[in-house]
């Protein structure tokens, strides 16, 4: 039998059954829903995959029948085999939807080592940032595979905790350390809380940094001076070899931080898009504004062996490029519209990539 490539079944599949891609992207949504909210109601799930009841009765049924899915009095789970063949899908409906085409061109364009773009949007939908987290567990999960003594920063907001609540293993000789001090209102989506979150799922200790994240900088130098522990906990961080941040944009940011509404226009006027560890960066990644802080800057990352960088969402995708124009980042992991956005925003300026 001759050996023929996977990207060249497929060339052949959309050539021939060109209406199977959309099949087999459609019920891999289906198992990829179900097991982010097993059990599950059918009238809810097709609410949440946008499709009707009739739609979605024949994907499940079909899903049960061959043995992939289990029904209950509670809703729907996905079985031992669904689960196996749910991540043995990924690959392949990334290559159905040629999104390994724009990890390539993303990579190569933006100088990382490593690019993963999932399907989806999630802007529109909040499994799509669960699954940035568990690929961006994985890929935790492998750097920390060395067992060597490890130091890993991670910085606040969503994404970075879904990385966290999907991370499980055992690395006893490893630290994990907030990149970053408090922000925002919600404790679950703050550094100090997801690195304790992360510290648990991989049976290690963690560090906290009980210090906001912006300050004066009067004030950070009189607490590091004043407080040993705070020091000991700084020095820590920046000798971190691991660091997963997650990148917003800058007038999002910068209203979580409470910025004067005037500042928050010059940054605009400066053309800051994008933030990431407190910095504001415009298009060209180039930092336009910088907060005062006792954690990782910008300037840190040049020391960290690997950067990854997690986020999705269209409205993130110009947020994303000025943070990897900074050419700090090795690893990106976000979605297919945020990678639309960030190569439509490469096209359309071929001179300054």
């Amino acid at each position: 039998m001759c050996n023929i490539s996977l990207d060249r079944i497929i060339n052949l599949q959309n050539k021939l059954v060109p209406e199977m891609v959309d099949l087999i992207t459609e019920r891999y949504k289906v198992l990829r829903q179900i097991s982010h909210d097993q059990p599950i109601g059918r009238r809810t799930l097709a609410k949440k995959l946008g499709l009707s009841e009739r739609i979605l009765r024949s994907h499940v049924d079909f899903l049960k029948e061959a043995g992939l899915l289990d029904f209950t009095l509670t809703g729907m789970s996905i079985t031992e085999e669904g689960a196996v063949l749910l991540q043995e899908l990924r690959d392949y409906v990334n290559r159905l939807q040629k999104l390994s085409s724009m990890e390539s061109l993303l990579q190569e364009k933006l100088h990382l080592q490593k690019v993963v773009v999932l399907p989806g949007d999630a802007d529109q939908d909040k499994v799509v940032t669960r699954e940035i987290g568990r690929v961006a567990a994985g890929i935790l999960l492998r750097l920390l595979a060395d067992h060597g003594k490890h130091i890993v920063a991670v910085t606040g907001g969503t994404t970075v905790a879904a990385m966290a609540e999907n991370t499980f293993g055992h690395e006893p000789e490893t630290i994990v350390v907030p990149a970053r001090g408090g922000l925002g209102d919600k404790m679950e989506l703050q550094a100090n809380t997801i690195a304790t979150v992360l510290a648990g799922r991989l049976k290690t200790r963690y560090l906290q940094l009980y210090v906001p994240d912006s300050v004066s900088e009067d004030v950070l130098q009189k607490i590091l001076e004043e407080d040993a522990r705070v020091k000991q906990v700084v020095e820590t961080i920046k000798s971190a070899d691991i660091l997963v941040h997650g990148m917003g944009q800058a007038r999002v940011m910068a209203e979580k931080r409470g910025m004067d509404p005037k500042l928050v226009e010059r940054l605009e006027q400066a053309g800051a898009v994008g933030e990431a560890l407190g910095q504001y960066f415009d298009l060209k990644g180039h930092v336009v504004y910088s907060t005062d802080t006792l954690g990782l800057m910008v300037n840190d990352l040049e020391k960290i062996h690997t950067v990854m960088g997690i986020a999705g969402g269209r409205s993130k995708g110009r947020a994303i490029l000025s943070m990897l124009r900074s050419g700090q980042d090795d690893i990106l992991v976000t979605d297919e519209a945020a990678a639309r956005e960030i190569i439509d925003c490469l096209q359309s300026d071929p001179n300054n990539q």
